[in-house]
């Protein structure tokens, strides 16, 4: 039996799709003991269903709303409108009509109603909705209730609704509204409780927001509210604002603004015992929803009534440790140069191959590195670490310090690690040293690929078991870590020294262009190459630039030239292919799985580049390194004490050359053992889609290494738990990892703290010397990239798979990155001057905008 109406207090948080987010939070409300709710009922989604199935055009309206372009902002408006003048001009059925009316009998017809829009996907955990459909409140009387729930259904269709839906993936013609209508109270005081503060994370600060009269006065900005922080059943913050109007009721219905009494306009809207005794009913919902909440609260007669509690949805979740220690955690990501979220596969593999233990939040992973502070043995190497990686951690972590409320004290000598930094490492300055590690990495990697090819089923997982163990020998070589450190601690040296002896600031930087072996400069020119084969071949040249399919490489030999094409760009993927975007995570596509992805920037080298660029820019930098050695030690030798100085400078030289092209070499390897354990685990995937287990290969991301182990023994699968972790995956999307988290869950933010960078300059981290001017090219996605001589890429991060575009561009701003992070070195050994760290660049920086790039003193300029 179709139901229309249903009790509040039917309802309950399994009805989402039955009355709604709001609707069943209400329902939930209602029957928690000791919490009080306004009475009330709900019209159900059947009634609007009802009404959308009898009117026939509201199908094909609906799927033409799903097929605009999301930009089309005039399109969506008029076509959005047009829905809503449809809905509030639709009849009401006589026996739905009826059906609210006598719900209104029991409750009284003639009393006041708050009408309020509860659709299927409002208040949820990953989406709350807050503010996108309507309330109407002080409603009176049958025939106003019935005309308000017509334009709650209608408000489903406003234009910040649809963009919303369309920006959370939602699809409108799968979404349902039930009406809540609830009896009116009339409060002395209203407003706003979030049991975790809105603005830090920290879960155990509680905000509340508080003025006089009914809530909408807050909401629409009407007023400031008083504000109070409550930690630990105590105010500790209060800021009383002057409240000069309310917003009260008319007693025919509706509201109204009145202004407030001079003499009370200062007075405090709740005592600080009220605050506390509200707060405390918050940590009651809290619990009982299992998530901070954000409520909507009213005070009547000194008694609070809870009118709404939705989960606060923009916060960053928390890494469990199953303790209830104090800890601090630093972004794994942002030193990465990854900060998207990974699926759970890619997460689970990355924590099973990684050096270090970590936690995951947010589809993110962190390291807790509570230790590494709270003992003196090690925290001021590891600040300076943190500091050269990420000069926002470090202040971070600073911040977190100064505070002394976090990390505990450790005596000297307590097991935080050893001392990060110190003098270079101690071995010789001997190419043979890094011809001796890849060789080894190499010969690893080979013995992996021939014989994993025998591994199927729950023997596959065995050897992957072990094969992540062989994985960690290799990175965990002694002498895999002195080389990359040799490289980076006499850069280092070299700056410092230099800017010390010749004032000089970033000298390093021209003695790093064209480092030899760096696997990662190397792929940028390499694709330099793969353009010099295309660009004689017109018919190749106008068929790539309108690819779309990933079979396109199997229709160039149809084409003049495309043997020789498709041959350079299939020996170019055999040697890089593995990489990719966000190549960390194991589930991302890879070059050779999606080899368009490298269309546009090919078909840029080849608009942009004459034959032959690549050795001739290889050259052009060894050359500019080796004039810049010259004039340092020249410039050193007539200095007091110069023979030695200059003589130390050439070993540092010499040191950074032999290692730095090294440093890229470990993610190299890392990556390169990802796609073969990918490609083993796909042909898995497949067997368990031809047996029925699954419905698509890719289904495995969605689960962690050890639940894939699982599947494959038992040939049985939790497609529910799938789709949790899909849905989880889409909503991490929104959220903004942290650089530094507390185990409160507090987001520290880290500043610069510098005063020596014109106004309105945004500022960041000098890595590659060097200013340019140029036009900023924003691009998230490297498959976008159309670029243009002496453009400059500003981007959110860069990791290696973003150096085929560094050969094009004259310049590079990143959000994320540090001294020794890719993009930078990369940017040093391509001449590219380059400020990384800057905070919302991509937010900042409009695509287009003429922009001059301080490579040599950190921090770019917007120009006129």
């Amino acid at each position: 039996m179709i139901e229309y109406v249903m009790g509040l207090r039917e309802a309950d948080e399994t009805q989402v799709a039955v009355v709604g987010g709001k609707g069943a939070h209400l329902g939930a409300l209602s029957r928690i003991e000791g919490i009080r709710v306004p009475a009330g009922f709900c019209v159900t989604t059947d009634a609007y269903r009802r009404i959308v199935a009898d009117t026939p055009s509201m199908a094909d309206r609906l799927d033409q709303l799903s097929h605009l372009n999301p930009d089309d902002r005039e399109a969506i408006r008029t076509l959005s409108a047009d829905i809503r003048r449809t809905i509030e001009g639709i009849a009401f059925p006589d026996d739905l009509a009826a059906a609210i009316t006598r719900a209104l009998a029991r409750l009284g017809e003639q009393a006041a109603y708050a009408v309020r829009s509860s659709a299927t996907a409002e208040d949820l955990p990953t989406a709350s909705f807050a503010g996108q459909q309507d309330t109407y409140l002080n409603v009176v009387g049958p025939a106003a209730i019935l005309q308000h729930v017509s334009r709650c259904w209608a408000s489903l269709f406003t234009e910040r609704a649809v963009a919303y839906r369309r920006r959370n993936g939602i699809d409108h013609r799968k979404v349902r509204m039930a009406v809540v209508v609830q009896q009116m109270v009339f409060p002395h005081a209203s407003g706003i409780l979030f049991t975790a503060d809105p603005v830090t994370g920290n879960r155990k600060v509680a905000t509340v927001d508080a003025g006089f009269g009914l809530g909408e006065a807050l909401v629409s900005g009407l007023v400031n509210p008083d504000v109070y922080k409550v930690r630990d059943g105590e105010v500790v913050t209060k800021a009383v604002s002057a409240k000069q109007r309310a917003v009260h009721p008319l007693p025919g219905g509706g509201t109204q603004e009145v202004a407030i009494d001079p003499r009370r306009q200062g007075q405090a809207a709740l005592t600080d015992a009220q605050v506390v005794r509200l707060v405390r009913l918050g940590r009651r919902l809290e619990a009982h929803f299992g998530r901070p909440q954000d409520i909507e609260w009213c005070l009547v007669d000194d008694d609070f009534q809870i009118v709404q509690s939705r989960p606060i949805t923009t916060l960053f979740p928390i890494p469990e440790t199953g303790d209830q220690d104090n800890h601090v955690y630093v972004s794994v990501g942002h030193g990465q140069m990854m900060t998207d979220p990974m699926k759970p596969l890619g997460l689970s593999i990355w924590r099973l191959t990684a050096m270090a233990p970590m936690h995951e939040a947010g589809g993110r992973l962190f390291v807790d590195v509570t230790r590494h502070l709270a003992s003196p043995a090690s925290r001021d190497g590891f600040l300076e670490m943190a500091g050269r990686s990420d000069p926002l951690i470090r202040d971070a972590l600073e911040t977190v310090l100064d505070r002394g409320d976090v990390v505990p004290s450790l005596p000297d000598g307590g097991p935080g690690g050893p001392p990060a930094g110190g003098p270079p490492a101690p071995i010789e300055t001997d190419p043979a040293i890094v011809t001796q590690l890849i060789e080894r990495s190499q010969a690893s990697i080979a013995a992996l690929r021939r014989d994993i090819r025998t591994k199927t089923g729950p023997a596959l997982f065995d050897f992957l078991l072990d094969a992540f163990e062989e994985h960690k020998r290799v990175l965990r070589d002694p002498l895999n870590f002195q080389a990359i450190m040799a490289g980076m601690e006499a850069t280092w040296w070299l700056n410092d020294k230099l800017y010390e002896w010749l004032g000089e600031k970033n000298a390093a930087d021209t003695l790093t262009l064209s480092a030899p072996g760096n696997v990662t400069s190397e792929m940028g020119l390499a694709l330099l190459d793969v353009a010099d084969v295309i660009r004689p071949h017109p018919e190749v040249v106008a068929f790539l630039q309108g690819v779309e399919d990933e079979g396109f490489l199997d229709e160039l030999p149809k084409l003049a030239g495309g043997t020789e094409a498709r041959e350079a760009i299939e020996a170019y993927l055999d040697r890089y292919g593995m990489r990719c975007v966000g190549e960390i995570d194991i589930t991302r596509p890879r070059w050779s799985e999606r080899p368009t992805t490298l269309v546009p920037v090919i078909l840029d080298n080849v608009k942009l580049f004459e034959p032959g660029a690549a050795e001739r820019r290889f050259e052009q930098g060894r050359q500019e390194a080796e004039k810049k050695e010259r004039d340092v030690l020249s410039r050193l030798r007539a200095l007091p004490d110069g023979e030695r100085k200059a003589d130390e400078a050439k070993r540092m030289i010499d040191r950074v050359r032999t290692f730095i092209g090294y440093r890229e070499y470990p993610k190299y390897d890392i990556v390169s053992r990802f796609f073969v354990y990918k490609q083993a685990l796909l042909e898995e995937a497949e067997r368990l889609v031809r047996a029925g287990v699954l419905p698509e290969k890719e289904d495995i991301f969605s689960l962690t290494f050890q639940e894939l182990h699982d599947v494959v023994r038992t040939n049985q699968v939790d497609d529910q738990l799938i789709q949790q972790r899909k849905d989880a995956y889409r909503s991490y999307h929104a959220l903004t990892p942290p650089r530094v988290l507390t185990s409160d869950g507090e987001v520290i933010t880290g500043a610069y703290r510098r005063d020596d960078v014109p106004a309105g300059a945004l500022i960041g981290l000098p890595v590659s010397a060097g200013t340019i001017e140029g036009r900023a090219r924003v691009i998230l996605d490297m498959a976008e990239a159309d670029l243009a001589a002496g453009d400059i890429l500003v981007t959110a991060h860069t990791d290696p798979s973003w150096t085929p575009l560094f050969v094009a561009v004259s310049g590079l701003v990143t959000e994320v990155g540090g001294l020794m992070t890719h993009g930078a070195v990369i940017a040093r050994e391509y001449g590219l001057p380059a400020v990384v760290g800057v905070v919302d660049a991509t937010r900042l920086i409009r695509d287009g905008q003429r922009i001059r790039v301080h490579g040599t003193d950190g921090y770019v300029e917007i120009l006129p």
